[in-house]
């Protein structure tokens, strides 16, 4: 990855700051959706609606919509070290937090500490994605931003997986504090490996001129746009798919968190193999797995109506998981291939912004849907989000 004397400290110095933040995200990430595993739990204590209940989810996306921009320029502007720390401890004291307020049974105060957890959540995601991005060589830069995005699904994973079982064991309040911990030891590993200069760890202030030319970039918007649709449908089966399997199937919520778990979990392999599929397969053209990843993913979202078998419901999942997430990985590094390098943090700050809107609409959405109508409307509308991706993403322009 570095051609300098000290190759081989560089590369290890390199990794141990991928493994670090790839733990700090996925922490985060776990933190981010642990209540949607136990939402009934969730429901019955607090005394919730459904659609309420959501907000949990949901209002760290709100956050990340509003704070990702101005955090990608705090980014460009000070030490990334030293915010990556503020986030960490913005995380834990959000866990600890959020655990007295649901103890006490403090709706709004949960729903309080979460926002601070949001903040810390787009700081992780914001600063990886730049970071090892730049600390690579640049034939490698699809690959390892695919990777480092996969920190996501894992997280979703572990949430999801962990939840039921933390909830059973202690109740559904530890899964806070327990998931934000973990980002000490992605910090940890952050910091020791960033002590000398490493590659890719300070990056370019952007000017004026660059900033204007980014925010009116038409190829930059219908990217932006595809990263609201991939995440709307991400959140919604999320989110919804442990109430789904355990209304529709009558399976426990401990089931139902494990098989929603290979939702992100073939996620993760999705992500991670972007960067491989759009080389070797289409020969390094971007547009055509976009284009094929929605058009799978269509008609698998609106499968969940027809099959009544748990079987084709878990294939359903698989098919969704892998499709959706291989364009989401794909789109955190296509979108740096439409810009100058000068303006690469603000871009991917501005494609997390636009593409949690969509995770942090769909789940409030799919609620309120659900309880009007049940769940088959919401897939269908799945569907047609999903439709939409193929009519956009073939207007998507091949980066130069």
């Amino acid at each position: 990855m570095s051609d300098h004397p000290n190759a081989g400290s560089s590369r290890r110095e390199t990794l141990a700051l991928f493994i670090g933040l790839f733990v700090l995200s996925t922490a985060a990430a776990a933190y981010e959706i642990a209540p949607a595993s136990v939402l009934p739990l969730i429901q019955d204590s607090l005394g919730l609606t459904a659609s309420t209940a959501g907000w949990l989810v949901s209002i760290m996306y709100a956050t990340a919509v509003v704070t990702s921009v101005p955090t990608g320029i705090v980014l460009d502007r000070f030490s990334v070290r030293r915010v990556i720390l503020f986030g960490t401890v913005a995380l834990v004291t959000a866990g600890v937090w959020g655990w007295y307020a649901a103890t006490s049974g403090a709706y709004l105060w949960l729903l309080v500490s979460r926002v601070l957890g949001g903040i810390a959540y787009v700081i992780f995601w914001n600063a990886g994605a730049n970071v090892v991005g730049s600390a690579v060589a640049p034939r490698y830069r699809a690959t390892a931003v695919g990777v480092f995005t996969a920190s996501a699904p894992v997280g979703f994973a572990l949430g999801q997986f962990g939840s039921p079982l933390v909830a059973r064991a202690v109740g559904w309040p530890a899964i806070l504090p327990l998931y934000a911990v973990i980002g000490v030891v992605g910090v940890t590993l952050f910091l020791l490996a960033t002590r000398r200069n490493v590659p890719g760890i300070e990056t370019a202030t952007p000017d004026r001129t660059a900033l204007r030319e980014l925010f009116t970039s038409r190829a930059v918007w219908i990217v932006c746009v595809l990263c609201f649709f991939a995440y709307s449908l991400y959140l919604f089966v999320n989110t919804w798919l442990p109430s789904y399997l355990v209304d529709g199937f009558g399976i426990s919520l401990a089931t139902g968190g494990l098989l929603t778990a290979l939702f992100p979990a073939i996620g993760a392999v999705g992500r991670s193999s972007s960067g491989v599929v759009s080389e070797r397969v289409f020969g390094g053209k971007r547009r055509p797995v976009v284009v094929s990843s929605f058009a799978v993913a269509a008609p698998a979202v609106v499968a969940f109506v027809f099959v009544s078998q748990l079987e084709l419901v878990i294939a359903a999942v698989l098919v969704v998981g892998f499709a959706i997430q291989l364009v989401t990985g794909l789109l955190f590094s296509y979108i740096t291939e439409l810009v100058p390098p000068a303006v690469r943090t603000t871009a991917i700050s501005l494609l997390t912004s636009v593409g949690l809107l969509g995770a942090f609409a769909a789940p409030i959405a799919a609620g309120a849907i659900i309880d009007r109508v049940g769940y088959d409307p919401a897939f269908f509308v799945g569907g047609g989000v999903a439709l939409l991706g193929v009519i956009l993403a073939l207007r998507t322009p091949e980066p130069a």
